[in-house]
């Protein structure tokens, strides 16, 4: 049985809580967090506090606070014996200061209240200074999920920046698309099945390899009469950007 503290309440705290509870080989002992708000969602199921100097001893202690914050909850576990280990894909290990036994648990996946996460199908990276400590969170991360990567800060780093533009910068092209669709009356809804498709075909294909659209091709009418069309200009200029970067790449001269 693995014990587990975990020291947050947002998005990740909540979905790991919930995915951890379901494994009868960890014991989640504790949640703390400064909103007693927040703190709400696990008062009927586990302890909870919210003075950081009444943390329980436990084998683990997972800190699923936002990256800023993480070095400042750090020092509060000093002096625990067990292994502290923090959720971010960007901050690097040592961020945890002077812990006796560090790590890193980074679930790579988009955490969203009200979504039920098939923590099976997450990655999760970890890293450790330690071969034991490593060990023990290689034993945690292959109960929640069947892709486990021991992976470096500088790795992790890199990842998460990868990340960033498949994930955040992919959500708000969609969110230009959702305008358009809105704008002329359109449901959004018919873009998914071409949106699925996008992603499906990284199965089996590399994204290079999958690239379609007016700028690969050249199609310069078409380009010019979605640019004319857009009445934003951040809009306009994201879209000529991408264009001339698509037509570089498959040697288009835009």
């Amino acid at each position: 049985m693995i014990s587990i503290v975990l020291l947050g309440t947002g998005n990740v705290a909540k979905h790991l809580f919930n995915a951890f509870g379901r494994i009868r080989e960890v014991n989640i002992l504790q949640v703390l967090g400064r909103d007693e708000d927040h703190l709400s969602y696990f008062k009927e199921k586990v302890a909870t506090a919210s003075d950081f100097t009444k943390i329980m001893d436990s084998d683990i202690y997972i800190i699923a606070v936002s990256d800023d914050a993480i070095s400042k909850v750090a020092p509060f576990l000093q002096q625990k014996k067990g292994l502290v280990a923090h959720t971010s894909g960007s901050v690097p290990l040592k961020s945890l200061g002077r812990q006796k036994s560090r790590g890193v648990f980074y679930p790579l996946q988009s955490f969203s209240e009200g979504r039920t996460i098939d923590f099976k199908k997450v990655p999760i990276c970890i890293e450790a200074e330690d071969k034991n400590d490593l060990a023990l969170l290689k034993k945690l991360a292959q109960f929640l999920s069947l892709e486990v990567h021991e992976i470096s800060s500088d790795q992790r780093k890199s990842l998460h920046l990868a990340a960033v533009f498949v994930n955040n910068f992919t959500n708000y092209l969609f969110t230009i698309g959702h305008n358009i669709c809105k704008d002329n009356n359109l449901p959004f809804s018919i873009l998914t099945p071409l949106i699925k498709e996008t992603v499906n075909k990284l199965d089996y294909l590399p994204p290079d390899d999958a690239q379609t659209g007016p700028a690969k091709r050249n199609d310069a009418k078409t380009m010019e009469r979605h640019i004319n069309q857009l009445n934003n200009k951040n809009y306009q200029d994201i879209y000529s950007l991408l264009s001339k970067l698509i037509g570089e790449k498959y040697g288009q001269k835009l």
